[in-house]
């Protein structure tokens, strides 16, 4: 990447900051602070397996598939997205998604307005090296806090879905 074409001219702009929640490398692209609090872009990396469970919230969210696949769960009917297919989620609608294949998947998360789901993230994610490829082991998820902190951010956390 040539760095001299690239600039950040926002003063107020911080490094990507990565963090690890549920299986998921989050890495801030784009902050509330830095858009006038207009939206949110998150690049995850989920591991195989790994995703979010079942929930909805107050923000709208869109999900744009980089690399690998998703299976993202929309109200009762589940979708497979690859690279470049992009789902949007509007408000209150119940979704959720996993990383089916074998390997790491990426997406980019844009949450509008910006700023619940960044600070949920925050709250909730284990700091790790920015732009970090390498998952930390993961233990069992605290369930009570993960659905405490989403509840202050306008995020209700659902039970696990049946198998599809």
């Amino acid at each position: 990447m040539n760095t001299e074409t690239i600039t950040v001219s926002n003063e107020t702009a911080s490094p990507a900051k990565t963090v690890h929640f549920l299986g998921s490398l989050l890495t801030f692209r784009a902050r509330a602070a830095e858009t006038g609090g207009q939206f949110t872009i998150v690049e995850s990396c989920s591991a195989p397996g790994a995703g979010a469970p079942p929930h909805h919230q107050a923000d709208a969210e869109a999900f744009l598939v980089t690399e690998g696949s998703f299976e993202f769960m929309l109200g009762e009917t589940w979708r497979r997205c690859g690279p470049g297919e992009f789902v949007y989620v509007s408000p209150g609608m119940v979704h959720a998604f996993r990383n089916p294949a074998s390997t790491p998947s990426k997406m980019l998360i844009i949450n509008l307005p910006g700023g619940p789901h960044e600070h949920f993230f925050e709250a909730v994610g284990e700091p790790v090296e920015d732009e970090t490829t390498i998952f930390p082991p993961m233990g069992e998820p605290d369930v009570a806090h993960i659905t405490a902190e989403a509840a202050r951010f306008g995020v209700t956390m659902l039970p696990p879905p049946a198998h599809h």
